[in-house]
């Protein structure tokens, strides 16, 4: 390995460290926000409303920067995985998921992509679990089982077993699509494909809408739910859907799928701010163990000069 390249991983690395950290603080506060708009707007109107504005944000700035163009072919598959599977697949089930779930509670579930992800990760990527690795990932998912308390659950509630089952969908759907992002050969950037993938997940989300829902005018449009699909467009979507790309693209797909475990607790915590739902000791306990998790995933043994 050359200075120059290992100057380049190395700056890649910190660059994608610091998108984590803005996707952390923008998706973990916008799980209140998203219960609130779901009082406003259907779950599937939200969903495609959101990705067609995020789709529309990034096309202008493509075309302000000079940059818009078509895909190229063999960026096509990744683009149809993401857009349907990550963006519409995921935001269908999560914003079902979210009628009948609270927002923390949801924001942990979603996050369980880990279990999905560490067996295909050594399965079809090829990436090797070490010790250090598996005790990292044993720790986060303890304290993910921390979080979610599930002795907590009351097991009768039918609508809320359907939602939790709709939540921990959306995270098998997006497991599938880290490991797609890690194992593509990319032609286009990060950038340039978030659009289409944005506008992919966009159409399939209005089509059933209209269809189950109705038309626009079922939504109660007001200034609230304004707000709300203004910060789920350009910056839940556009900004984060993109920084997710990036940093699942520049990080080994154990460490992204378990760094992303650290939204659920802001999620936990802004919920209780805005929404007044009660934190409790396991929020501090449960967070604890993911940023260890992490630091044990992530830590490498140094090499010899």
């Amino acid at each position: 390995m050359t200075v120059s390249t290992s100057v380049s991983e190395h700056h890649d690395r910190r660059g994608a460290f610091l998108l984590l950290g803005a996707i952390v603080l923008l998706w973990g506060i916008n799980w209140p926000i998203m219960k609130v708009g779901l009082s406003s707007i259907p779950p599937f109107w939200f969903g495609g409303l959101r990705l067609l504005l995020g789709s529309a944000s990034l096309f202008l700035l493509l075309g302000a920067r000079g940059q818009l163009a078509l895909p190229a072919r063999g960026d096509w598959p990744l683009i149809a995985s993401v857009g349907l599977l990550q963006m519409a697949g995921f935001l269908a089930l999560v914003n079902t998921g979210l009628l009948h779930v609270p927002a923390g509670r949801s924001a942990v579930l979603c996050y369980t992509t880990p279990l999905w992800v560490a067996p295909g990760a050594a399965l079809l990527l090829g990436e090797k679990l070490s010790g250090r690795k598996l005790a990292g990932l044993a720790l986060g998912l303890v304290g993910l089982l921390v979080l979610f308390q599930p002795g907590s659950f009351d097991w009768s509630d039918r609508p809320a077993l359907l939602g939790n089952a709709y939540l921990l969908g959306g995270a098998l759907l997006w497991s599938f699509t880290i490991l797609h992002i890690r194992g593509h050969r990319w032609q286009g950037s990060a950038l340039a494909l978030a659009p289409w993938q944005l506008l992919v997940g966009a159409v399939p989300l209005l089509a059933v809408a209209a269809l189950t829902e109705g038309g626009p005018a079922v939504i109660d449009w007001n200034p609230g739910s304004l707000l709300v699909l203004a910060y789920n467009g350009p910056v839940a979507s556009a900004f984060c859907y993109w920084a997710a790309v990036v940093v699942t693209r520049r990080l080994p797909a154990l460490t992204a799928s378990l760094a992303f475990l650290t939204v659920p607790a802001m999620g936990l915590a802004s919920s209780a701010l805005a929404l007044g739902e009660r934190p409790d000791a396991s929020l501090l306990g449960g967070f604890v163990l993911i940023l260890i998790g992490l630091v044990l995933v992530e830590t490498r043994r140094k090499q010899p000069a």
